[in-house]
């Protein structure tokens, strides 16, 4: 295997297929997973004619560079540096995209009163699983738009690999929960207000909140989840609506890794999980493995090495070789590791690629990733 890029995967019949509409790149951070995204999409544009528009959840402003663009934004808009490729891309803004959730499902009124209210302001914008929820919408907004054949969505960085698809239903949950319609009929004026029915135990419930929480806040939470009554029940319909559609066989979740333990332990937990949840899962790519040119291995370039220098100690040839025997040994290493994958998922098509020569920081770049992933079904890439 060594020298050779493990190729099951054809990268380019997945861009190709008009049948798919959404590409999901899952994974662990620092494995290469927003560069792949990218790479993918042009290609998909450039070298497919599909209209793409790429969605990234990372707020580094790598990608917008190696795009050539200044800075990207909550709305997608065209890759200039990439003349006549019908190429979209976006970052995802996850406070202004709560906003459009509420904007569109009330009035203009109630929405001032719920943009206006600090909860509202604290949960749009640091609530855990808000950023996973976000993504969620912001992707079914671009696919109910219509106005691009493939989404290429760069999945949110994550400790767990459940987050990204138990966080929407988290949200949703805590938005339409029990504890949340209490404090809603809580409020000033509410018919038949909750804590009135509750009797003498209102006392203590509102004691409580108030030493816990603060008396403003309590009144701040109470006044959103009021202000949200319209939407009540919306935001589980939603996020059931959008993990159907991940299910549907339109999306396709790919995989990315990179030769590491925890990479390769996150890469086989989320490819079970989404297994367990019957999310296509039409791949795996392994990133950043050590190029090998030469397939020789690392013992048998040491020994070559070593016979070059009995006969002169300073033979330039010896010291390529034992370089060599280096990149050899660290490769087979990378291998060893990347092989649990197969051993624990042996289904799931792959495709190993090896690190670039330079780092991806523009459109060339991105293109050399892309023509790697996508040739890489066709010639092994080493």
């Amino acid at each position: 295997m060594k020298g050779e890029a493990v190729t099951d995967l054809d990268v380019d019949a997945l861009l190709a297929n008009e049948d798919k509409h959404v590409i999901a790149c899952c994974g662990s951070g620092g494995v290469g997973k927003t560069t792949t995204a990218a790479a993918l999409a042009l290609r998909a544009a450039e070298e497919h004619g599909r209209r793409t528009v790429v969605l990234t959840i990372d707020p580094a402003r790598r990608l917008a560079q190696s795009l050539g663009m200044e800075a990207l934004d909550n709305t997608p808009r065209p890759v200039a540096a990439a003349e006549g490729v019908p190429l979209d891309a976006m970052m995802l803004d996850m406070k202004r995209t709560f906003d459009e959730v509420v904007a569109s499902h009330t009035t203009k009124e109630r929405a001032a009163e719920i943009f206006a209210n600090p909860f509202y302001q604290a949960v749009s914008s640091t609530f855990s699983g808000t950023q996973e929820y976000m993504a969620m919408e912001k992707l079914s907004q671009l696919r109910d738009s219509g106005k691009w054949d493939l989404i290429v969505l760069d999945t949110p960085p994550s400790r767990s690999a459940l987050d990204f698809l138990d966080a929407p239903a988290r949200l949703a949950r805590f938005l339409d929960g029990r504890v949340i319609r209490m404090l809603a009929a809580s409020t000033p004026g509410a018919r038949r207000s909750m804590l009135s029915l509750m009797g003498a135990s209102a006392a203590v419930f509102t004691r409580v909140f108030n030493k816990v929480l603060g008396g403003h806040l309590l009144t701040d939470v109470a006044e959103f989840t009021a202000s949200l009554e319209d939407t009540f029940g919306g935001f589980r319909q939603r996020a059931e609506a959008t993990f159907r559609a991940l299910q549907d066989d339109q999306t396709s979740f790919l995989v990315v890794a990179a030769p590491e333990p925890a990479a390769i332990t996150e890469a086989v937990y989320f490819s079970r999980r989404l297994t367990e949840e019957r999310m296509p899962l039409d791949g795996m790519i392994l990133n950043r493995l050590t190029p090998v040119e030469v397939d020789l291995s690392a013992e048998r370039s040491l020994g070559a090495a070593a016979a070059l220098e009995e006969a002169d100690a300073d033979d330039p040839v010896a010291a390529v070789l034992r370089t060599h025997s280096d990149l050899a040994r660290r490769r087979a290493a990378e291998e060893r590791v990347a092989s649990r994958y197969a051993a624990a998922c042996p289904e799931i098509p792959q495709l190993w690629l090896p690190t670039l020569g330079t780092e991806v920081v523009d459109l060339e770049g991105l293109r050399a990733f892309g023509a790697a992933a996508g040739g890489a079904a066709k010639a092994p890439v080493a």
